[in-house]
């Protein structure tokens, strides 16, 4: 199995007014384009919640939420910049 490091994966959102800003996911995810489906899937559930009314849960076994969903917003998955995340911090 392959060891699993901490991705960070920076989405940016708009909205209608063409307000700009950033979403920031973080987790445990094998390569970039894992951390990127990861990322994707936690921001569809949580919408899907958020839809249903339910709260959004905090991050998974691997450390995926979208503790921050902002209705109204549009991800664009597209232009997300996937990195490894780095933690000047010990936040982990």
């Amino acid at each position: 199995m392959p060891r699993e490091d901490y991705w960070e994966v920076d989405v940016p959102i708009y909205n209608a007014d063409n307000h700009l800003g950033l979403h920031v996911f973080t987790g445990r995810a094998a390569s970039p384009g894992d951390a990127l489906a990861a990322a994707h899937a936690v921001y569809a559930a949580a919408r899907l919640l958020s839809a249903a009314g339910r709260e959004i849960p905090r991050a998974d076994g691997d450390g995926w939420a979208a503790r921050g969903l902002r209705p109204g917003w549009v991800l664009d998955w597209e232009h997300a910049h996937i990195k490894k995340w780095v933690n000047p911090n010990n936040l982990l």
